[in-house]
Parts: C-alpha cells; structure tokens; sequence
C-alpha cells in the first residue's frame, strides 16, 4: 500500500511538470515569457521537487522504522547482534 502511495505521488508530481512545461512552451511561443526565464523557472521547479522528494523519503523511513520499534519486530542489526552473541557463548 505505502508503494502505491509512493508510485501515486510521483506520478501527480511528473504529470503536473509535464503540465507546466507545456503551459511554458506556450507562453514562449505567444512571445508572453522569454527562453531563459521558462528554463529559469523549471529548474527551479525541479530543485524543489527533489527537495522534497528527498523529505518525504526521510519522513517514510522514519515513520518505518517507528512502526517496527512499535510492533517489536527485529531489525536485521538486532538479528546480526544475536548473531554475534551466539557465536560468542
């Protein structure tokens, strides 16, 4: 479910870039906004989109790793530290 989330998000974000970009073109070739400030504004789109893109992925692996520790379940540095411990003795 999380995955279908993520794809879901993705998806909205490229289709909205698309979206701009054509808007973009149109306003370029109607004389409205030059080449530089169209190019201008989707990189700066694109920085903020990996910006983000970047926050969520921190904010979902947080968010696993507190449902793990809610749940009790091992994490694999638990198993390989049970592991060593039972080489050990």
């Amino acid at each position: 479910m999380l995955k279908e989330l993520l794809y879901t998000g993705m998806g909205a974000a490229a289709l909205i870039k698309e979206k701009v970009e054509a808007e973009l073109d149109e306003l370029q070739k109607k004389g409205k906004i030059n080449t530089d400030d169209a190019k201008s504004f989707i990189e700066s789109i694109e920085a903020k989109g990996k910006e983000e893109d970047e926050k969520i992925k921190e904010k979902t692996k947080l968010m696993i790793k507190e449902i793990i520790d809610e749940l009790g379940l091992a994490t694999k540095e638990d198993i390989e530290a049970l592991k060593k411990t039972l080489k050990e003795g």
